[in-house]
Formats: structure tokens, sequence, C-alpha cells
């Protein structure tokens, strides 16, 4: 069965070795690809999976999904903690290695530019969910007398919520702002679905943040103290902080991993699901 080659991300030459475990996608041992001074990492993908056709189908079917995405999300992993990687997006794949390096040459520009842009830095995640119940069990109303109290519980409970929503929105933006003033860029995304998420609470905020390595442990500070001092009194404010990742949110102007001609492009198919930031690569 022939192979197909998946690209992960594109990196500067690095000589430090990946963790010796880590596998790619569908357990393929991963390498690098060099061309003009720049690095494609890859592997090998059976084209029954990875073609154009079945890759579609696969991409419907959620633990062929989520196996890939794991696969996909540990190679970036073991690269962001030995150089600085451009990652790209989920499946993307061409036919050989001429592919690759055809894609690597047309890019070359910008892709140099954004590494350079990206070097030495990594994206933190900043979620802010907001409890409708405040965070803390409310006791059971009292039951209206008449039709005049159940209007006026009703009209209490709505204007608490309202409150609530109020002060949850105005923390997020203030937050957003100090964290802003102390990263390098940053990036506002879509509040998450909790129904897809599985979160519980309202996400208020959905943010990323572009942090040099040198000066992430001061933000990672200032998110835990700002956040310490706002849910101090159980508001039902939950602040979530995740990373250090590769910079998915960053990665733009991106490269053009998945509009190859039809020689040394396998398939264009990609996926917005590389890890639980919820945040897109390239």
């Amino acid at each position: 069965m022939n192979g197909l080659r998946y690209v992960y991300a594109v990196c500067r030459p690095f000589d430090a070795p990946l963790q010796a475990q880590v596998t790619g996608v569908a357990g393929a041992p991963v390498g690098q690809l060099p061309h003009h001074g720049l690095v494609a990492v890859v592997s090998t993908v059976p084209e029954r999976d990875f073609a154009e056709e079945p890759l579609k189908r696969h991409l419907e079917d959620l633990d062929w999904l989520s196996d890939t995405a794991r696969g996909h999300q540990s190679v970036i992993d073991a690269l962001t903690a030995v150089t600085t990687p451009l990652p790209l997006r989920l499946a993307t794949v061409f036919r050989d290695d001429s592919g690759v390096r055809t894609m690597l040459e047309r890019r070359e520009e910008t892709l140099r530019r954004t590494l350079d842009r990206l070097d030495g830095r990594v994206e933190w995640g900043v979620k802010i969910y907001a409890e409708s119940g405040g965070g803390q069990r409310a006791a059971a109303p009292a039951r209206p007398a008449s039709g005049r109290d159940y209007l006026l519980q009703r009209r209490r409970r709505n204007q608490a919520h309202d409150e609530m929503w109020e002060r949850a929105e105005k923390f997020a933006g203030r937050l957003h702002d100090l964290l802003s003033g102390r990263a390098e860029d940053s990036r506002l995304h879509p509040p998450q679905n909790s129904a897809l998420s599985r979160e519980s609470g309202r996400n208020v905020l959905n943010a990323a943040y572009l942090v040099s390595r040198a000066d992430s442990e001061a933000f990672v500070e200032l998110v835990d103290r700002t956040k310490d001092e706002e849910t101090a009194d159980g508001a039902g404010l939950r602040v979530e902080l995740t990373g250090p990742w590769a910079a998915y949110s960053f990665a733009t102007p991106a490269p053009e991993e998945a509009s190859g001609t039809a020689s040394d492009t396998a398939s264009g198919t990609a996926s917005d699901t590389a890890s639980d930031t919820g945040e897109a690569a390239p």
C-alpha cells in the first residue's frame, strides 16, 4: 500500500532530539524533510485512510478524528519543547516528498517571516466561565403566595442573572486588556459552545496570548493573581489557563499547505480540532 506524506509543522533546522517515545499519526515514526534552510516535520500515512475520499469520510468519524488529533498534537508538543514550530492544520497531506518541497519553496518567504515572528515565543490560552447559579447552590425559592409574588420572584432572578453576566463580561474585558498589555500579541476567539466543550458555565472569554518564553513565568503569575482577586468571593467566575502551546493562533499569514495542484497534494482537507485550547491552526 502506497504511503502519503503527512506534514505536522515547519520549523528551522534543530539538533535537539525529539522525545524517543513520540510517534505521529497512525503510530508512524516522525522525520525531518529539509529544504533551503527550512524543515518540514513529516511522517508516512496510509493512502487507504488519508487519500482525499477516505479522509473526507474519516473526518466525520469522531473517534478516528480524536485519535488523529492526539497523534498530531503529540508531535507539535514535542517540537515545542525543542524549537519553535509553525504548526500546520490537522490532516495536511501530500502525495510525496516532492509535493512537500514544492509547498516549502512556494511559501518560503512567508514561512521564514512567520518563523522569525514566532521565534522564542509560545501561546497561552485563557478562558473565563460564568456559572448562572453564582457558583453556589441557590436555596429553593419560597412558593409564591400569588401571581404578583411569582412575577416579583421572576423579576428578581432575572435581575440577579443580568448583574452576574454584566460583572463577568466586565471582568473578561478587564483581564483581556491587562494580559494583552503583557503579551506581544493576542487573539480573541469566539466563545465556546458549552454543549460541545462539555464545560459548565457560559464562556465569556476565549483568548490566546503570544508570550516570549522568558516572560511566561511572569505572565502565568499575573493570571493567577488576578484570578484569585476576582474569584475570592466565590461569585461563580472560573478562569482557566492552558499552555504553553505552539503558537497556533498566531501562525498567520498562513502557509498554503493545502493549495497545491493535484500532482503534488493528496488532500487539502483540514480540521480545526488541533487541541483543547479550541484554537485553529493555519
